[in-house]
């Protein structure tokens, strides 16, 4: 039986080789490649941009006499980028030369899966941010003294009956904890948010290429 228009059509986007639609099919490929191309630019600029920005932090807040923030915000930046540096090799793996509705899902599984651990990722990594931030500068000098046991010093002054756990007023723990907490628990959707700033109209454009696709193979 003679094939149908609409088998033909379908055909001409499926199969690389296909002598339907090639035009079509052409510009399905370009549109693919280009998008991914641009993702995979804008993603390497952004790990130089956590470098640099890792170098500027550590020596504005060691100049700064707060080191012990500049360190741990260094290390942290510096393990995210090896992460998923490491993750961009997996990514340079894909054969652009597949028709382009396989291109685009095998991209979108890469994606799917960096982004899963990134937010993995980002459940600790901002309380940590947040708690190097506290320590850093519970122990910046203040004139001789830790800032931390001068501001104790004042808290006992005004309320010499509050409870200390090593030195440490027991609702300022607190406080910090829940702070912490809430961060980890909410890592994922702030990270969700960076992430949507940054590659919000681009995951747009890969979303509505493989909608496109799917209706034509539909």
């Amino acid at each position: 039986m003679e094939k149908s228009i609409e088998n033909i059509w379908k055909e001409g986007f499926l199969k690389s080789d296909a002598l339907v639609a090639p035009k079509l099919n052409d510009l399905y490929n370009q549109k693919s490649k280009h998008v991914i191309d641009k993702f995979k630019r804008m993603f390497k600029i952004n790990l130089i941009a956590i470098v640099v920005f890792a170098f500027i932090i550590l020596a504005a807040t060691t100049f700064n006499g707060l080191p012990i923030i500049g360190i741990s915000w260094f290390l942290i930046l510096i393990g995210l980028v090896v992460v998923n540096k490491k993750l961009t090799s997996s990514l340079e793996k894909i054969d652009y030369h597949k028709n382009s509705y396989e291109y685009l899902m095998s991209f979108n599984k890469w994606l799917q899966e960096q982004l899963a651990i990134n937010r993995k990722m980002a459940r600790l990594y901002y309380p940590l941010f947040f708690i190097s931030v506290v320590v850093g500068f519970w122990f910046v000098d203040a004139e001789g003294v830790p800032l931390g046991q001068r501001l104790v010093g004042e808290v006992l002054y005004g309320f010499p009956d509050i409870y200390l756990v090593n030195g440490i007023p027991l609702l300022g723990i607190v406080l910090v904890v829940i702070i912490a907490g809430l961060l980890m628990l909410f890592g994922g959707r702030i990270y969700n948010l960076d992430v949507k700033i940054v590659y919000g109209r681009m995951f747009k454009k890969i979303k509505e290429l493989i909608t496109d696709l799917e209706e034509l193979r539909s």
